[in-house]
């Protein structure tokens, strides 16, 4: 039987999600929805760099009865009364995290990633400050400093990105422009970077200015975890992360720090500042994908994700397709389909016509609107959940150029959308257990 990352088979890891007649007897719209879901992710191949399928037991836990559980503060310091086993489940989530990242201190309430980013920038600046942050169309995040985000609306950001030789990290503009403004915080991380950060080089820039260093390592922190790039958590003051995309585990936030004097301001701003009561079944959740994690197994399935990712990218320049930045680092290929003469938003649909979900992207210097772009952002991490591995990604690479090429073609995309059912079949991402 084919294994999964977790160690165990994976009719015992992914079971079929099967809905009680309750939910379709009470409200059969939302019923159908599900399951119709369940059929798409099934039948279809998953390149969004962002999303990822979590374990049966991940999904357990986040549908458990803890979610009706209240609990204002934190272990041993709440304002309700009841807490004894949620507070259990609060210590264990933060002492996996510590142990999974190698940090001292661990903030496992945010609700979301963006959320620990408002509380790391509180932490640090005041409204006014000036912090550094990567644009985000040249592969930054909305909370990099988007003037439409909070980031960009009480706080002074200046823009850094990359060079346009070669579409990497300008850390000599990076440099320059923390000369120029005295930063009090540099914002390291994107959200359609294909390399490695440099770490020890931004803390050293960092340094010379007096800023602190926020690493966001939403995308990679599966990656982070599993050994597979260098952890930045050693050369940051703050760390911040979700716990979903290559993680694997419920949509949720987490902070990470290793000097004791950040923690009061950070566990304070979480709470009361920008939170109310916890989602304890989601933090009962992090506590089991932390420990997933931890398994050895996660180390193999960590650096098999970045496996996948360079052999997407070189079959996909095989076919003659441009990357951004000629290839990946990490979990995440950029593709230039203005270079083929389509648009991201049309690439999108025609991919997703044909079984294949994937988001249009801004490329560095794109001269299109984000709402149209240049680029499709492509990501590994779901299908190696599923157990793809190598050769599946060229044949991925040959369905992808197989879709845009037939854009606007609905009986060829039909054909195509085929094709990735059979490949899809051939790794069930449900399996209904046996008797």
């Amino acid at each position: 039987m084919r294994r999964s990352y977790t160690g165990v088979p994976v009719s015992r890891t992914f079971s079929r999600r099967t809905l009680g007649p309750l939910l379709a007897e009470r409200d059969p719209e939302i019923a159908a929805a599900i399951q119709a879901e369940e059929i798409r992710q099934s039948e279809g191949l998953e390149l969004i760099a962002s999303e990822n399928f979590a374990s049966d037991a991940v999904m357990e836990a986040t549908g458990s009865v803890m979610t009706n559980k209240y609990a204002e503060g934190y272990p041993g310091r709440r304002y309700y009364g009841g807490c004894i086993h949620v507070d259990e489940a609060e210590r264990l989530a933060r002492n996996r995290a510590k142990e999974l990242f190698g940090s001292r201190f661990a903030n496992v309430q945010p609700h979301s990633g963006s959320q620990a980013n408002m509380v790391a920038y509180q932490a640090i600046l005041e409204p006014g400050d000036a912090f550094l942050g990567m644009a985000l169309d040249q592969g930054g995040h909305l909370t990099h400093g988007h003037p439409l985000n909070f980031s960009g609306q009480f706080y002074l950001p200046v823009a850094y990105g990359v060079r346009r030789e070669d579409e990497r990290l300008d850390l000599d503009q990076l440099a320059e422009l923390a000369r120029e403004h005295r930063p009090k915080m540099i914002m390291v991380g994107a959200s359609a970077y294909p390399r490695l950060y440099p770490s020890a080089e931004i803390r050293q820039i960092a340094d010379e200015v007096g800023a602190k260093v926020v690493t966001d390592i939403a995308h990679v922190a599966g990656l982070v975890a599993g050994g597979a790039i260098p952890s930045p958590v050693p050369h940051s003051d703050i760390v911040t992360t979700t716990t979903h995309k290559t993680l694997r585990g419920p949509r949720g936030g987490l902070i990470l720090w290793n000097e004791k004097a950040y923690g009061k301001a950070l566990n304070r701003i979480t709470f009361p500042g920008i939170q109310g009561g916890p989602m304890m079944h989601t933090i009962a959740a992090k506590a089991v994908c932390f420990r997933e994690a931890l398994d050895p197994s996660f180390a193999e399935y960590a650096r098999q994700i970045v496996a996948n990712a360079r052999a997407l990218a070189e079959a996909l320049m095989a076919l003659g397709f441009r990357l951004v930045s000629g290839g990946t680092d990490n979990h995440l290929v950029l593709v230039d389909v203005g270079a083929r003469g389509i648009t991201g938003r049309d690439a999108e649909v025609a991919m997703e016509t044909a079984g294949i979900t994937a988001n249009k992207n801004t490329i560095p210097f794109d001269p299109e609107k984000p709402m149209i772009a240049s680029g499709i952002r492509l990501g590994t991490a779901a299908l190696t959940t599923r157990g793809m591995r190598e050769s599946e990604m060229a044949e991925v690479a040959r369905l992808m150029d197989a879709a845009l090429r037939s854009a606007g073609d609905e009986a060829g995309l039909a054909r195509i959308a085929a094709e990735v059912a059979e490949l899809a079949s051939g790794f069930p991402l449900y399996v209904t257990p046996a008797a």
